[in-house]
């Protein structure tokens, strides 16, 4: 095995970022959650990067900051008011 000028190996070259695999999960009902860092390729051609650890995908396209998901897709359940109180 060929070294270096010293005698040691050669160390193994990194593999590129396009060959390591990402993490994937589909949520129910919910974004798509991708290991990040990410590029969205979008319709237009335009390229949206994130550096997160994780990141989650729109996939209503209900998003404000599409192609990140803001949770909009949750149905928002308005909370009854207090009842009146008709004794007063």
């Amino acid at each position: 095995m060929p070294g270096t000028s010293d005698g040691s190996p050669h160390p193994a070259p990194a593999a590129p970022a396009a060959a390591r695999a990402r993490r994937v999960s589909v949520e129910p009902q919910g974004p798509v959650l991708v290991e990040g860092p990410v590029e969205v390729v979008l319709d237009d051609g335009t390229v949206a990067r994130s550096d997160r650890f994780m990141v989650a995908l729109c996939t209503c396209r209900r998003s404000r900051t599409y192609p990140w998901c803001d949770t909009s897709h949750r149905r928002r359940e308005r909370t009854a008011p207090p009842p009146e109180d008709r004794n007063a």
